[in-house]
């Protein structure tokens, strides 16, 4: 006898239909044989489906058995087809009847036991099942919560192979679970930090809130100790709230990599990504035999932080420059290309020298010129130029770290935000750019029209800091965003004046 069933596979982010054939004939010596491009981790599932079988009170047919995955032009990885082929192997052993398979899907990996265990990509393969038609998918119990923020289709959990069967055959009615968008914000959707929480550090305050509004790149330069990390984990905090569709976007990528927090069915707060500098050029974009998104992935519609940036491997930072500028990465295989999102927020941070205390009031730079004008060096230039704005973070005086008072907060920088970035969306309504920081040159030239005053503040900058034209346009958008925050229709030379300080520092330092 022969048994379909409809699953799925993910290719990267992107759950792809595949469909489970089994196919039972006699023969001499029992044997399955698992054919359609499957990887070890699948080939490796017929000795669990077997024993879970057996230890679920169902026969495991003494036949030839044959799997097929089909199409068999791209290789199947996960355990996920553990389930689809257990109930192909029952209805071609004539030990199942349904007429559910042609309306319902089924993914999940199986226990010796019989019981069903999570997968990776749930929410891609709902995504996909709706796309194809399907009136339902059965998940395992514990990634029914993620599936089920998908409208339009029902998502059916068990736990066993024995739930599974009761369902298909029709004998057991499993609800679909409910999903409230409404009650996943008041779970899960708040933070936990505050600006407040930063003693001092008002221009810093004031770079992050140019930053946020626009979506600038961050640069922080500044000794040990002053609060760089503390500013960057609280930047997510003064963005907006990710909206339906960014935050479904956002969680697929999570799942696909099996990171969304246990218990959590969307990631509803911007994601924050502080990987370490020993990070590999795979693991920061992306990639493997079969690619998998990076860390500037997992960052998307949140923000990278790159802490002791000239510590990282120069050739792993170069790799960003193109992701940076395009909103993607893309990576090719031999068995094809992937595109995953990238759409981030790159804040960075680093001392001003090896030991740290470079410009510091009160403590004494150890280094000599050629060990600072190295360590400098480890950053190239055309990464310095793609970061729209440097600050320096000072060390906090006494005074202002035992003032009682309260400092800007999250929600007074939020505000402020929220507003011009309502600004930047009636601007570049109905055209695919929606903030400042990802305007292209003709839209700069558009709406960065500037006075004779302002004009010659820029020109005089340029020849004087030897800036470049990618440099230049990054001036003018950081200038629109700041003339966006103080309601300004033109950009004004204070606004300019002080879109350029955030860029005359790496000057100060790189020229050295």
């Amino acid at each position: 006898m022969l048994a379909k069933l409809l699953t799925y596979s993910l290719f990267g982010i992107d759950a792809r239909p595949v469909e489970a054939e089994v196919d039972i004939s006699p023969a001499a010596m029992p044997k399955t044989i698992l054919v359609g491009l499957a990887e070890a981790a699948v080939k490796e599932s017929v000795h669990r489906i077997e024993r879970a079988l057996v230890n679920s009170g169902y026969t495991r047919p003494v036949d030839r058995i044959v799997v097929n995955l089909s199409p068999a032009d791209f290789p199947k990885e996960a355990p996920s087809f553990d389930l689809p082929i257990a109930l192909g192997i029952l209805a071609a052993s004539g030990q199942l009847h349904s007429e559910r398979f042609e309306m319902y899907s089924g993914v999940g990996e199986m226990a010796l036991d019989g019981s069903v265990r999570p997968v990776k990509g749930v929410l891609s393969m709902a995504l996909q099942a709706r796309h194809d038609g399907r009136q339902g998918l059965v998940v395992p119990v514990a990634n029914a919560r993620e599936a089920a923020v998908v409208e339009g289709i029902d998502i059916i959990p068990v736990g066993s192979l024995t739930e599974a069967v009761g369902f298909f055959s029709g004998m057991l009615d499993i609800d679909p679970v409910p999903f409230s968008w409404d009650q996943a914000v008041k779970d899960y959707g708040k933070y936990h930090i505050d600006y407040s929480d930063v003693k001092g550090q008002e221009m810093a305050k004031r770079a992050v809130t140019v930053a946020a509004s626009g979506r600038h790149h961050l640069l922080m330069i500044g000794s040990p100790g002053t609060g760089k990390t503390l500013l960057a984990q609280r930047l997510a905090t003064v963005l907006p709230d990710l909206s339906p569709e960014e935050s479904l976007e956002t969680t697929r990528i999570y799942s696909a990599v099996g990171q969304l927090e246990e218990g959590h069915s969307l990631k509803l707060t911007r994601p924050f990504r502080p990987p370490h500098h020993t990070i590999s050029e795979a693991g920061l974009v992306g990639g493997g035999s079969t690619p998998r998104p990076g860390e500037i992935s997992l960052a998307h519609n949140g923000i990278l932080f790159l802490d002791e940036l000239p510590e990282f491997n120069r050739r792993t930072l170069e790799v960003m420059r193109q992701p940076l500028e395009e909103n993607r990465v893309t990576i090719s295989r031999a068995i094809g290309s992937m595109t995953f999102p990238a759409n981030l927020m790159l804040v960075a941070a680093m001392n001003p020298c090896p030991c740290g205390y470079r410009g510091d009031p009160k403590r004494q730079c150890n280094c000599n010129p050629m060990q600072i004008e190295r360590y400098l060096a480890k950053i190239s230039g055309p990464l310095l130029d793609r970061i729209d704005i440097h600050i320096e973070v000072p060390p906090v005086p006494f005074r202002e770290l035992s003032d009682k008072r309260p400092g800007t907060d999250s929600r007074t920088i939020r505000e402020q935000v929220i507003k011009a970035r309502d600004v930047q969306h009636d601007r570049f309504r109905g055209q695919p750019t929606s903030l400042n920081g990802m305007m292209s040159p003709r839209q700069i030239r558009k709406y960065c029209t500037l006075g004779p005053e302002a004009e010659s503040l820029l020109k005089v900058a340029m020849e004087e800091m030897g800036l470049s034209a990618r440099a230049h346009d990054k001036i003018l958008r950081v200038g629109r965003t700041i003339a966006d925050l103080d309601d300004s229709e033109k950009i004004e030379a204070h606004h300019l004046t002080e879109a350029i300080n955030y860029r005359a520092l790496d000057r100060s330092h790189w020229s050295a």
